[in-house]
């Protein structure tokens, strides 16, 4: 199958157990997330389970139980937000980044009215939701990263690799070999986490300074990975220490979650609210506020102003 209607079919039934307040059984499942209806009993019930293992690979913890106390109703699934975000006491509350494939296929606007669609039908089977919810896998605009896919693979198949990385802008790019463990979004930014074979330690790679491609060097299954909580820790003591810096923005009534949550200060205003955001780098901000479009204008610092109007003009093909 496409992985474009894969992933399709992934993040509708994350958003289908995210926003859901009850737990969802597998035949309401099989009426609501697209692809599955059309599957034979035998076939949904395959592809159902590898999507399940899918899932809990990159971290989306599903729940099974059931609504009824006596145990006389269907059991079902479902995804417990505060388990789904990255908690709070790791890689700073303030800047909490969704673990897992849901944010990243959000990135696509095809995928993100399929969401809505997804929604529409949960409500229309009378299944209680919580759209607050999807705040968490907030549509943006975003840069294409191309080693994404490959170690998402390599994640979900426990699969070793290796790639060429710059360890800072302007380096010669070192050859890595890698366990990874899994990828993760924090502060703007896409990691991969996982066992350094050459250093004989977990490391963290920023996914934008991989050159080339990810090559698999091993068999699938060929390492085992830790339990989630130690995954989190480990990249948690890998990330530098950040100098804060603070920027104003306004951003429209509704959208830009990820700015509200870390936000210091908020005035609000009609239709839109005026935020005090901290920030370390300026350029994964003028990347996060220009992957918000229309709906987030950065005010102040000037310097940071700049490099969004640079990538708001690359993207409709203007001269900077």
């Amino acid at each position: 199958m496409p992985t474009q209607a894969k992933s399709e079919r992934l993040m509708n039934l994350v958003i289908c157990l995210l926003v859901s307040r009850t737990f969802v059984p597998k035949s309401r499942i099989r009426q609501i997330v697209g692809g599955y209806g059309e599957q034979s009993d035998e076939a949904f019930e395959r592809m159902f389970e590898r999507d399940k293992d899918d899932l809990r690979e990159l971290g989306i913890p599903i729940q099974t139980g059931s609504n009824d106390p006596s145990g006389d109703e269907e059991p079902g699934y479902s995804i417990r937000r505060q388990d789904f975000e990255l908690p709070e006491i790791h890689l700073e509350p303030d800047e909490a980044a969704v673990l897992g494939l849901a944010a990243r296929v959000w990135q696509h606007a095809s995928l993100a009215a399929a969401t809505s669609r997804a929604v529409l039908k949960l409500r229309a089977a009378g299944v209680d939701t919580d759209t607050g919810a999807l705040a968490a896998v907030e549509p943006r605009v975003a840069v294409e990263e191309p080693a994404f896919w490959p170690l998402w693979e390599a994640v979900r198949d426990r699969r070793p690799v290796t790639f060429q990385h710059r360890k800072a802008a302007g380096d010669a790019p070192a050859r890595r070999h890698l366990q990874p463990w899994g990828v993760q979004s924090w502060h703007g930014r896409w990691y991969v986490v996982g066992y350094d074979v050459d250093r004989a330690a977990p490391r963290l790679f920023r996914l934008s300074r991989i050159v080339g491609g990810v090559e698999p060097v091993g068999a699938p299954g060929s390492y085992t990975v830790p339990a989630p909580a130690v995954i989190r820790t480990a990249a948690d003591a890998l990330v530098p220490p950040r100098q804060r810096n603070l920027a104003r923005v306004r951003v429209r009534r509704g959208c830009g979650y990820g700015l509200r949550r870390r936000a210091v200060t908020a005035q609000r205003g009609d239709g839109w609210d005026l935020l005090t955001v901290p920030y370390a780098d300026s350029s994964v901000l003028a990347d996060e506020v220009a992957g918000y479009g229309a709906d987030v204008v950065l005010i102040e610092p000037d310097e940071v102003r700049r490099r969004v109007v640079e990538r708001l003009r690359a993207v409709v093909g203007e001269p900077a």
